[in-house]
């Protein structure tokens, strides 16, 4: 597997690229964003993307690549804010990872977007649907989710959202009103066998909430997880895979 690693750090670079090797991964190593631009059109397998680039800011290599390519890309930086990592995944990025970090880490998380983007199902059909058959679209107040088409419309207006977070969307809105645990949903939209922390879930319910305009649509279950509701309605509370406490 070649991996494109765009880091100006040869402190970080160096070491990094052996110990990958070490795992079997060819490694391309950049220093620059725009030289990451150019290197992406080798078609490497996965991108491995520093933000604090000398030439460029990270989040825009981010766009750029993603604008011309659907590489797996990994955010690695010692960025810490809430919205640095938002942004980076609006922009279309699969997985960040916070400076400082262990190559093993770094394995698991290769592995597991690498799992999630060659081409399974991004989640699994439950056991009463037939997978093959795509149910229509299915209306949630002015909220339109076409599983067919990994479209969403929103009082009529198509909302752009990445892959990641229409698997979310779909996946809460399987049965809105539930509460899905935490763990529950990593399992299910990312990976049983995700090995990073669940604050990537965060971001992509943060990033979710800005996008449907209305922090409303996606409600806290404080030490649970995550329900779907209709602003404006009241369902009934549940948790998947358990009765209600009624």
């Amino acid at each position: 597997m070649r991996l494109l690693l765009i880091e100006d750090d040869d402190r970080i670079a160096g070491p990094l690229t052996e110990g990958l090797g070490r795992y079997g991964f060819t490694v391309d190593h950049v220093r620059t964003g725009s030289a990451g631009i150019v290197g992406a059109d080798g078609s490497p397998d996965l991108v491995l993307l520093d933000l604090g680039l000398p030439d460029m800011d990270g989040l825009d290599v981010c766009r750029s690549l993603r604008a011309r390519s659907a590489v797996p890309i990994i955010m690695i930086t010692a960025r810490g804010e809430e919205a640095d990592r938002i942004v980076g995944l609006e922009l279309g990025a699969d997985d960040y990872l916070a400076k400082p970090f262990g190559v093993r880490e770094l394995v698991a998380r290769i592995r597991a977007v690498t799992r999630r983007t060659s081409g399974a199902l991004p989640f699994p059909a439950p056991a009463h649907q037939a997978a093959p058959e795509a149910p229509g679209p299915q209306l949630l107040g002015s909220l339109e989710l076409n599983r067919r088409t990994r479209q969403v419309h929103l009082s009529g207006a198509e909302v752009q959202l990445t892959p990641r977070e229409f698997d979310l969307l779909a996946y809460l809105a399987e049965d809105p009103g539930t509460v899905y645990s935490r763990q529950q949903i990593m399992d299910t939209v990312w990976d049983p066998h995700f090995f990073g922390p669940t604050k990537t879930l965060d971001a992509h319910v943060a990033a979710l909430r800005r996008k449907l305009g209305d922090p409303a649509w996606i409600t806290t279950a404080r030490g649970v997880g995550f329900r779907l509701t209709v602003p404006g309605h009241d369902p009934e509370p549940g948790v998947a895979g358990c009765p209600d406490a009624s």
